[in-house]
């Protein structure tokens, strides 16, 4: 299984997007500052994620996610929680 996560920074208020197999193991490995294009933005939410049974999917649902389109339709999507 692969998944396309979103984390959300509570330092800067920007989203992540990454593709991983193991969506626990790599929601902590940021956190705990492992992963450099993250470490500064500590501490990270998953706040979405989307799970495929191919990876060539996985990866261009990611690429899609980290366009302008992509970003907008996040955003309409999490509406709600993003308002609180």
């Amino acid at each position: 299984m692969y998944y396309v996560y979103i984390l959300l920074s509570k330092k800067d208020d920007k989203f992540y997007t990454g593709c991983t197999t193991d969506l626990k193991k790599r929601v902590t490995m940021h956190n705990k500052k492992t992963i450099k294009s993250t470490q500064n933005r500590t501490p990270l939410k998953l706040v979405y994620y989307e799970a495929f049974l191919n990876r060539e999917d996985a990866f261009q649902r990611e690429k899609w996610l980290k366009t302008g389109w992509g970003r907008n339709h996040l955003k309409k999507t999490l509406k709600n929680y993003l308002k609180n």
